[in-house]
Parts: C-alpha cells; structure tokens; sequence
C-alpha cells in the first residue's frame, strides 16, 4: 500500500509538472524547461513509461537529455532567463508597498542564479 501511495505521489509531480511547463510555454514569465526536468526526475521515480514518453519527445526531449547528459543549458535559454531576471528585479522596484527586504533580496537571489545558470555548460 505503500508503495502504490508513493507511485501515485510521483506521477501526480510529474503531471503537474507538465501541467506548469505547457503554462509556461504561453507565460513569458514562467519557465518551461525547469518544469520539464522535475517531471521527467518524478516521472523516473514512479512512472517510467512516462519518463520515457518526455525524453522521446519531439520538443520536450531535447533539453532533458542535455540537462542530463552534461547540464547544458543552450544559450538562448540563458539570455531568456537573464533578461526575465533583470526585467522582474527592475520592475519589483516601482511597488513602494512590498517591503524593502524583499526589493532587495529577490533580486540578489536572482542575480546567484543567474551566475550559476551562467557557469552551466552550453550544448
């Protein structure tokens, strides 16, 4: 019983996973690929014929198996994402009602990860 509870767990991650990466395709503001690694990562864990439906996948497929492979991120993807950052670290600043913390912590985690995304591998 258990182990049929973690399964449905896992599947369920990694249909809401998918669920966020085909929002994210019509939302400039939320990512895709990130949504798509959970997914195939939870789809592994319960849900192998799954797993294997994203990686075969035309449009999905590609950047898993280069995330895998060698954590490559193209660097498209690394313009897109650092733009996205910048523009929403820029614009955080017009809201005076969002304390001063969070206008200055949001973007400092943006910036780390923009620095890690940076140092990734490209294909």
């Amino acid at each position: 019983m258990h182990k049929r509870f973690a399964m449905l767990l896992w599947r369920a991650l990694a249909i809401a996973a998918v669920g966020l990466a085909i929002v994210g395709t019509v939302l400039p503001v939320l990512p895709t690929v990130p949504f798509l690694l959970v997914a195939a990562w939870a789809a592994g864990k319960g849900w192998p014929a799954f797993e294997r439906w994203l990686l075969d996948h035309a449009h999905f497929g590609p950047p898993i198996r280069r995330w895998r492979e060698n954590g490559a991120v193209p660097r498209r993807a690394k313009w897109a994402s650092t733009l996205m950052m910048a523009g929403s670290a820029i614009g955080l600043q017009f809201f005076a009602h969002i304390p001063l913390w969070t206008r200055i912590g949001v973007p400092v985690v943006m910036g780390c990860v923009a620095v890690w995304l940076w140092m990734r591998p490209e294909e």
